[in-house]
């Protein structure tokens, strides 16, 4: 791919040629314009020589496929920033190989007040323990150290750090949950310098854009980050050429939400806990445990924070996981538009993150209240199937109704796909295959419908119907990617090897079958502006 000019800093009239533009306005176009950060026409080849002498720029795509940049629904920035720049224990295959990245991350970083680490699971270790403080006490020297489990609602510490805060911590020699998980994290955090907490935010969002993602859905809160890193985020996001970002902030406070800057009072706004610790709030106890999770809010509560943020005009939003968590919120809902009225309820769009453990009530429930569902396909990727932590916790039977994504697409559910990252990478391409290749098939949705939900979902979301598609007056939100033969699904599932499809008029896309190899972002463009070249290209 070569271009005559380059300058990220401003938004050009530019040219792209010779490609394949994925466009609901002509399914067979090859070429695109953009003009003042938006859109302005998008055509054939032969078209587009009218254009090729009175813009700034022209890409010469070279067979390349351009879409719309992709949104990334619920990511916590910072956080993602310093599993990418420190200790990232994903790949730990053994306890013991975790201690081991422990000793070499403690050895290389000797200046950190605080030693900081995340994505440890012990349910796909040998022997299925975490490590015990003793461990961690030995493997770090004595230093402080906050290792958060991969879904982030539990953590081992080190002793170090428990003698840092004051007041009644528990020692057990156990992984800390809910309130004692939330102070410890907190302490960790306290530690983090500015200078590092804007080096984090940047490695992110720059990762965020090499991978085609033009839009991300910050999830902070007390309990999550602090106001700092959430404020920071924003101005950073609004000086710096890069991936737009979106803020919600999980209080029940909105005019604190109001004055941070966020769009709503949501997010990560605990219902319950999750799965992989046990904290997911079920109606029945855990297959492998005595007990039904924690509750965090109860529908009274959900009420009262969805009537704030509708009277002043924010979105509200909840995180819920398992199905009583679910079930009060959507009771907690529907309590507030009996209030409010429906269709009031209904326009403020307010999100629930993660949504798992649904039930044909609690779809009719989202549907019915307009409700979002911001979900996460890559956590069935990880966690589902007959073997995986979901049967684990739940039984083979309970683990096979979770994240029903044709379910909620069929009620006519707005989906919105993220990561949660650092719980599951950032990986756009990887979440569309995950939600069409789930492990349940009935669950399975279409690639296109994948696409979509990653795609315009992140933008209806946040309350914009305008974006989110290469057509004309869309804001020039796109990437181009090195991908093979584009293909159409067909209804029954079967792959259908054309570019387009000439009896639908609908644009291919990328072949997404397991072991076949991911699209390769080329270039990423926020509002016209290239935020994302790929060396060489």
């Amino acid at each position: 791919m070569s271009d005559r000019t380059a300058d990220p800093e401003s938004p050009k009239t530019v040219l792209l040629r010779r490609g394949e533009v994925h466009s609901p306005a002509d399914p067979f176009a090859t070429a695109m314009v953009v003009e003042r950060g938006q859109v302005a026409w998008v055509g054939s080849e032969g078209a587009a020589d009218a254009f090729a002498d009175g813009v700034d720029e022209v890409i010469d795509l070279d067979g390349a496929l351009v879409t719309p940049a992709f949104t990334d629904a619920h990511v916590h920035t910072t956080a993602t920033g310093l599993a990418l720049t420190g200790l990232d224990l994903s790949g730990a295959a053994t306890l013991e190989a975790a201690l081991t990245l422990v000793r070499d991350f403690a050895a290389a970083r000797p200046d950190d007040r605080v030693l900081l680490g995340h994505g440890w699971d012990a349910a796909r270790w040998p022997g299925g323990r975490p490590p015990t403080r003793a461990e961690l006490d030995e493997a770090t020297g004595g230093r402080p150290l906050y290792l958060s489990r991969i879904d982030v609602h539990s953590a081992v510490v080190s002793t170090a750090l428990l003698d840092l805060i004051p007041g009644d911590v528990p020692r057990a020699d156990a992984p800390l949950t809910a309130d004692a998980h939330h102070t410890v994290r907190e302490a960790a955090l306290a530690a983090i310098t500015p200078a590092q907490r804007a080096e984090a935010q940047r490695t992110a969002l720059a990762h965020a854009a090499s991978l085609g993602i033009g839009s991300v859905h910050e999830c902070g809160g007390p309990k999550i980050s602090s106001e700092d890193d959430f404020t920071g985020l924003l101005q950073l996001a609004a000086e710096v050429p890069g991936p737009r970002v979106v803020g919600y902030w999980a209080e029940q406070n909105v005019r604190k939400a109001r004055e941070l800057g966020a769009v709503g009072a949501a997010g990560d706004l605990f219902a319950d806990g999750a799965l992989g610790s046990h904290t997911a709030c079920l109606h029945e106890p855990y297959a492998d445990a005595g007990h039904t999770g924690t509750a965090y809010l109860d529908a009274e509560a959900v009420a009262a924070h969805v009537v704030a943020c509708t009277e002043a005009g924010l979105q509200a939003g909840f995180h819920a996981i398992g199905d009583a968590a679910v079930t009060a919120v959507v009771e907690g809902v529907r309590a507030a538009a009996e209030k409010l009225g429906l269709a009031r309820v209904r326009a403020a769009r307010h999100r629930v993150e993660h949504a798992e453990m649904l039930t044909p009530e609690t779809v009719a429930g989202f549907a019915e209240l307009g409700l979002i569902a911001s979900v996460q396909p890559a956590f069935d990727a990880l966690w589902g199937g007959e073997d995986g932590m979901y049967a684990r916790r739940l039984g083979t039977e309970r683990a096979r109704t979770l994240n029903p994504f044709a379910a909620l697409l069929r009620a006519g559910v707005p989906l919105a796909f993220g990561s949660d990252s650092p719980v599951t990478p950032l990986d756009p391409w990887g979440t569309v295959r995950a939600a069409a290749f789930h492990h349940t098939p009935e669950h399975r949705v279409s690639v296109r419908a994948a696409f979509t939900a990653h795609t315009r979902g992140g933008w209806r979301a946040v309350g914009r119907d305008d974006a989110g598609a290469l057509v004309p007056g869309a804001p020039a939100d796109y990437a181009v990617w090195r991908t093979d033969e584009l293909v159409v699904q067909a209804p029954d599932d079967r792959v259908a090897r054309w570019s387009t499809d000439p009896r639908s008029g609908t644009p291919g896309l990328p072949d997404l079958t397991p072991g076949r190899d991911l699209p390769v972002c080329l270039r990423t463009v926020v509002g016209g502006r290239t935020v994302f070249v790929r060396p060489g290209e």
